[in-house]
Formats: structure tokens, C-alpha cells, sequence
């Protein structure tokens, strides 16, 4: 199986979504890709790891050029002499994505990757939500800021997320008829969701 299935999560700031993916990714014996994608684009296409850095996950418009200045801001690296908009980008870490999963099995989070593997046979996505004070509580924790700060990162964050995959995937993040399965990790904790997610997995797929 492990050469033919691909598991997708997105997920809400703070619900959990990296650690769930890493747990259910070591139950199915498939490779885990998150922000490991990010060194792979860069090593695919030769530009700076930074450009994909600032760009990951966040989709930015310009007032100026393109269509009613609908066109992706341009980030400048200056030290490599390139402008290059957000989708060309996003277009080369889609290309890695989809050579990652078809060499063989893989859990990718976040990125899109539902949308950009969508032609795959044995694709399985999911979405991960939490409760609102869960998800600041273990932010507060992990980046060792103040609840309202936290409350503010994840709202932040969140739209950043949203605006990214609503952009290039034409869907709607979030939106449960988006996903194959949608799960709240603070009913069911961390072990327990990334349990109920391998077992959806391998009675639903091929």
C-alpha cells in the first residue's frame, strides 16, 4: 500500500495538525512532508530556501500589474537576481509534491496538497479543527507568548492559511465537502485523532 497511498491534512493553527500527521504517518509506513517541502523546492529549482520561506502558506496581491492588480506581489531576492511572483512559486513546490507522491507513499500538510494531488486514486484528506481556547493554550505554550497574543497569531494566521488555499485551490478552506474527512483533535486528543484518521485511511482507501 505504501506505494499508493497519499494522506493530506490541512489544519487550523494550533489544532495539533503536525504532530497528528507525523503519529498517523508512522501508523500507515508513509513519509511525512511539511516544512520539509520547502527544502525541497529549493534544492528542485536552485533559487533561495527564503523565497519559499516568506511565501509558504501566505498569498499576497500588488496594486500594481495584472488584472484588476489580482497578480501576486513579486518577492525580490536580491542576492540571487530573481522576481518571481507567488504562483510561479507555488507552481514549483506543486511540481515536488506530486514527484514526492508518485515515488511512493506520503503524508503531506498543508500546501495545497489535496488540491494539487487531486487527479491521484488513492488520495485521502483531511482537515483537523480544535476548540478556539485549546488551540491558544497550546500556542501560548509552544511559542512562549500571552493568550491574547496567541488568540491573535492563530486568527492571523488562519486568514493567512484560508487566503492561500482558497487562491490556488479554488475551494474553500476549511469547508467540510473540501475535505474526505474532517476531525476535531480537542474531542478526541492528539493520539486518538491520529488514530481515527488511520483507520478512516484504511477503510476508505483503494
Amino acid at each position: 500500500m505504501k506505494n499508493k497511498l497519499v494522506v493530506t491534512i490541512g489544519r487550523e493553527y494550533g489544532s495539533g495538525g503536525r504532530e497528528i500527521g507525523e503519529i498517523v504517518s508512522r501508523l500507515l509506513g508513509l513519509d511525512f512532508y511539511d516544512k520539509e517541502l520547502i527544502e525541497l523546492a529549493a534544492q528542485k529549482s536552485g533559487l533561495n530556501k527564503e523565497l519559499f520561506d516568506n511565501a509558504d502558506e501566505k498569498k499576497s496581491f500588488s496594486l500594481q500589474g495584472g488584472v484588476f492588480g489580482l497578480r501576486s506581489s513579486l518577492i525580490d531576492d536580491v542576492n540571487a537576481g530573481y522576481f518571481l511572483s507567488n504562483e510561479s512559486l507555488f507552481t514549483i513546490q506543486s511540481e515536488v509534491i506530486r514527484d514526492v507522491a508518485q515515488s511512493g507513499g506520503a503524508l503531506f500538510v498543508g500546501r495545497c496538497a489535496d488540491y494539487v494531488l487531486k487527479e491521484m486514486k488513492c488520495l485521502f484528506s483531511v482537515f483537523i479543527i480544535a476548540d478556539k481556547q485549546e488551540r491558544i493554550e497550546r500556542v501560548s505554550s509552544r511559542v512562549s507568548i500571552s493568550n491574547e497574543e496567541a488568540a491573535a497569531l492563530i486568527d492571523k494566521t488562519d486568514k493567512k492559511r484560508a487566503s492561500y488555499y482558497n487562491y490556488f485551490s479554488n475551494k474553500r478552506w476549511g469547508e467540510p465537502h473540501s475535505y474526505d474527512l474532517c476531525i476535531n483533535s480537542s474531542t478526541f486528543g492528539i493520539e486518538g485523532t491520529a488514530k481515527m484518521i488511520a483507520d478512516s485511511v484504511l477503510f476508505r482507501i483503494c
